[in-house]
């Protein structure tokens, strides 16, 4: 009887919980198409650059969201060296690898809208090259993290070298006030001249990514979870295969 009654409790938080993320990917669907739709057709078109210049809509808050996964991805590092909490080390895991994807989709439309600008697909300057590095220390966190099997000792050793890794993320955002570079100067506060609508549009289109982030956040930490209760499984059953 009460095996069947925690049964039916928990069918019904699963269902709850699915009815729940049914209704946050239609939201944040919605909020998506309804960004694209402003980025393409609503947003002026920018005089000198022309429609290429709308990619500026996807290009910049995929870079910005990935900021948020990488400095996510730290905080929960940090946390981790703290508590030793494996909770910590699964959220940094999942953070830095949608980060990754993120900041993939960045580095792929940046040549793309600088091609027919700049006249080159890249160039070695200062905030180009700092986000590749950037980005290719996650990489390599992630691959770390493939190489060691004790959970404990993976946490630890891959929570230190987010930590380094992270101090790369203000000198990719600082490095067109620290250096003269290939890439344009800001163009949102500090004297920025953006227009009002295209600013409008432009944090829509951050909105939406930042929706699409959590959905995805979310859903790679129950992997990761679940990869952790899986791990916790086979060495309980490979000790009681000792014992007998």
């Amino acid at each position: 009887m009460a095996h069947s009654m925690a049964t039916s409790t928990l069918s019904t938080r699963e269902v709850a919980r699915a009815g729940t993320d049914g209704l946050a990917t239609l939201g944040v669907a919605a909020l998506l198409a309804v960004a694209g739709y402003c980025a393409l057709f609503v947003a002026p078109t920018e005089r000198t650059m022309g429609l290429i210049q709308r990619i500026f809509y996807f290009h910049v808050p995929s870079a910005w969201t990935g900021f948020v996964a990488f400095l996510i991805s730290f905080i929960a590092s940090i946390a981790y060296l703290r508590v030793r909490s494996p909770k910590w080390d699964w959220l940094a895991v999942s953070s830095a690898e949608i980060g990754v994807a993120f900041m993939t989709v960045m580095l792929v439309t940046g040549p793309i809208w600088a091609k027919p600008v700049w006249g080159i697909w890249w160039t070695w300057d200062a905030r180009l090259t700092s986000t590749f590095v950037l980005w290719a220390l996650y990489v390599c966190y992630l691959l770390l993290r493939t190489l060691i099997d004790d959970p404990e000792r993976r946490g630890v050793v891959s929570a230190v070298f987010n930590t380094f890794a992270a101090f790369d993320i203000p000198l990719v955002y600082f490095s067109i006030w620290f250096f003269r570079t290939q890439h344009p100067q800001p163009v949102i506060g500090d004297g920025g001249s953006l227009d009002p609508r295209m600013l409008r549009v432009l944090l829509l289109c951050w909105a939406a990514l930042l929706g699409v982030f959590v959905l995805l956040l979310r859903q790679r930490y129950r992997v990761e979870a679940l990869r952790h209760r899986v791990a916790e499984l086979q060495i309980s059953a490979a000790r009681e295969e000792d014992e007998r």
